[in-house]
């Protein structure tokens, strides 16, 4: 699509009012109708122009399209151009800032709406989720190992495998100039989105998937994390060797899970495939998949240790980095 045709979408006010608000943040095609006070078929006419002109994406997760504004290619200036130009005809324009003004106390509502929605589940779910932390370290400890670890530089672009709640793309996206959390489950999105909520919209993405088929290009990221996911895998070789394949020479995987535990029962009340990993497991894991493991740390919880591993991508001749104890 040109620049003409990116104009010509622009000009109508419904689009340019959904315009506005997917510069603040993605949203699902039925939460803009809810905004707009518009029907919802009306709304998808609008959000279909604006994706054929290239200003917006679409993104489905099970029964719900999302929408968000039009990332653009690497250094490209129209994307950025356009929000300016947007935030610009808001400050000109008395009237189109009044409406987005309404639409953002709108937006607002909805956002109250998802984080009740997130604590209606938790407490729903509140003796399932602390029957098994009281197995294992309080989170505290292990996300301030993890991140020690990691070191203090930047964690570039940097892919969530297992989201769950997003807390850890939370905790890390100050460090990463990009944050992709990926889950399976369309619930555990939901909750995500609602603790994300208050990142810019061009700093997170959420994505639903499998981590044994991740839906990204190869050497997408620069840090992949897998926390507390991997025992939920039947093959968990495949899960690393996806990790790999996504990960850039170079680049770093931090994986967190248990050490090896007799809890049976976790099998069939938590769904766990895996009753922990030992470091030798890890060791060939990673290096099976094209990590060299450079780093280790147990964590003694209550009555699971938890375990953080830390490796660097291999390049392409299979170069590997030194080890170092953590």
């Amino acid at each position: 699509m040109t620049f003409l045709d990116s104009l010509r979408a622009l000009a109508d006010p419904t689009r340019l009012r959904i315009m506005r608000l997917l510069v603040s943040m993605e949203l699902a095609v039925g939460e803009i109708a809810q905004v707009l006070g518009q029907s919802q078929p009306r709304v998808s006419r609008h959000v279909k122009i604006l994706c054929d002109a290239g200003l917006a994406e679409r993104r489905r997760e099970g029964g719900w399209v999302f929408l968000r504004a039009a990332v653009g290619e690497a250094g490209h200036p129209l994307p950025a151009a356009l929000a300016r130009l947007l935030a610009a005809g808001e400050q000109a324009d008395a009237a189109f800032a009044a409406e987005c003004a309404e639409d953002r106390r709108h937006l607002d509502a909805i956002r109250t709406g998802r984080q009740a929605h997130a604590e209606d589940y938790f407490a729903a779910h509140a003796a399932e989720w602390d029957s098994l932390r009281s197995l294992h370290i309080a989170d505290g400890p292990v996300e301030a190992a993890l991140g020690a670890m990691l070191g203090d530089g930047s964690l570039g672009r940097l892919l969530d495998v297992g989201t769950g709640t997003g807390r850890m793309a939370e905790l890390f996206a100050p460090r990463a100039t990009r944050v992709v959390g990926l889950d399976k489950s369309a619930e555990m999105l939901r909750l995500a989105r609602a603790r994300l909520q208050h990142l810019p919209a061009e700093k997170f993405e959420l994505v639903r998937g499998d981590f044994g088929a991740l839906p990204f290009d190869a050497a997408t990221f620069d840090t992949v994390l897998i926390h507390q996911v991997l025992h939920y895998a039947l093959a968990p070789e495949a899960v690393l060797a996806e990790a790999a394949r996504v990960t850039r020479p170079g680049g770093r995987i931090a994986v967190v899970d248990f050490a090896p535990h007799g809890r049976e029962e976790l099998r069939t009340k938590h769904a766990h495939a895996r009753l922990g990993f030992s470091d030798a497991q890890m060791t060939k894991l990673f290096a099976d998949a094209g990590f060299t493991l450079d780093a280790e740390r147990a964590l003694a919880g209550h009555e699971l240790i938890v375990k953080v591993w830390t490796g660097v991508r291999r390049d392409e001749n299979g170069a590997e980095a030194p080890r170092r104890t953590g």
